[in-house]
């Protein structure tokens, strides 16, 4: 039974936690990641933890395919060498969060048309410390629910979505997103405080907590030239 809307879901596979494709949006452009400061630096970065995210999620054992979505043709083209596959951003009239949520719905989209028989999960972009074995005891988690969800580190934000073969979601990315999509029926999973899918950097104190995470190879040589 669907909790939110009193009708029957009916996944067209069993819960399986090796069978899924991931969105990820990605803005792409020197606008990106304004709490970091001002300068290239800040593009640079947010470019890098882009980088390390998608990397980390080509390389989970869980994951079948990643759908990128960019308005970046170059941020793009880097990122399909990584093994992603690009949906290109088509923007509308939505700005700010309302867009990214616009963006994502683009992603979902391409990765059911392709993948309809896949567990589906979304996640941001800047997660430089992402490690794929703890994506894949996220998977394993997420797999036993319908719709999940992982909070950031402070438990406001969210940082990943889960929803099983056939189940229909609405992300709702922005302030207090976690509370919105626990609302709308998706359980907390129980990830560590250190689990690397929780830590999202959006200041330099982030930063500095992913970096004793262990920050992916793409941020660390960035910040080495810095």
């Amino acid at each position: 039974m669907d909790e939110t809307r009193g009708t029957v879901d009916r996944p067209s596979s069993p819960p399986a936690a090796a069978n899924w494709v991931v969105v990820v949006p990605i803005k792409g452009s020197l606008e990106a990641k304004s709490r970091l400061g001002a300068g290239p630096e800040r593009a640079a970065l947010a470019d890098a933890f882009a980088l390390d995210t998608v990397a980390a999620l080509v390389a989970a054992s869980a994951v079948a395919r990643v759908f990128v979505v960019t308005a970046s043709a170059r941020l793009g083209a880097l990122l399909a060498g990584l093994g992603a596959v690009i949906v290109p951003e088509v923007p509308g009239a939505e700005t700010g969060y309302a867009r990214l949520n616009a963006a994502i719905m683009q992603g979902v989209v391409a990765a059911r048309l392709d993948q309809p028989d896949a567990n589906l999960a979304v996640l941001t972009g800047d997660l430089p410390a992402l490690h794929p074995t703890d994506l894949d005891a996220a998977f394993v988690l997420a797999a036993q629910h319908t719709r999940s969800v992982v909070p950031d580190a402070e438990g406001v934000g969210t940082t990943s979505l889960f929803a099983r073969s056939g189940i229909s979601f609405t992300p709702q990315f922005g302030v207090g997103s976690c509370a919105a999509h626990q609302a709308a029926g998706h359980v907390v999973l129980d990830l560590p405080p250190p689990s690397t899918l929780r830590h999202d950097v959006d200041t330099i104190v982030d930063l500095d907590v992913a970096r004793t995470l262990g920050l992916g190879p793409h941020t660390s040589a960035l910040l080495a030239q810095l």
